[in-house]
C-alpha cells in the first residue's frame, strides 16, 4: 500500500493547522475534488512568497479556466456562504490580532 499524499488527513503537512484552529476562528477548506484547487493553492503560495509575476500568470490561468463557464453559478448558496466566511475571517483578525 502506498503512503497517503502529503496534506491529506492520513498524512498531514508539517504546517497543518487544523488542530490549532480556535473554536471561534473561521476557516475555509479547499479539497482536491475542486477543479480549481491546485491552481488556487499554487496562487496562494506565489503571493505568500512574493513572486508577483508567477502569481499574475497563475491568476491568468485560473481566469482562462473559468472564462468559458464558471464551476458554479454566481447565485450559488455555496458562494454566498464563501463570501460570508471571508468577511468573518476579516472580522476575526480585526478582533484577535496576530
Amino acid at each position: 500500500m502506498s503512503k497517503a499524499p502529503i496534506g491529506s488527513k492520513a498524512n498531514p503537512s508539517e504546517f497543518d493547522v487544523l488542530d490549532k484552529i480556535a473554536d471561534d476562528e473561521p476557516y475555509f477548506v479547499i479539497r482536491a475534488h475542486d477543479p480549481l484547487s491546485s491552481a488556487l493553492v499554487e496562487l496562494h503560495a506565489y503571493i505568500g512568497a512574493g513572486q508577483a509575476g508567477a502569481a499574475h500568470n497563475k491568476l491568468a490561468e485560473i481566469m482562462a479556466l473559468t472564462s468559458a463557464r464558471a464551476p458554479r453559478p454566481a447565485s450559488s448558496p455555496k458562494y454566498r456562504e464563501t463570501f460570508a466566511i471571508s468577511l468573518a475571517m476579516e472580522q476575526w483578525r480585526d478582533t484577535h490580532g496576530d
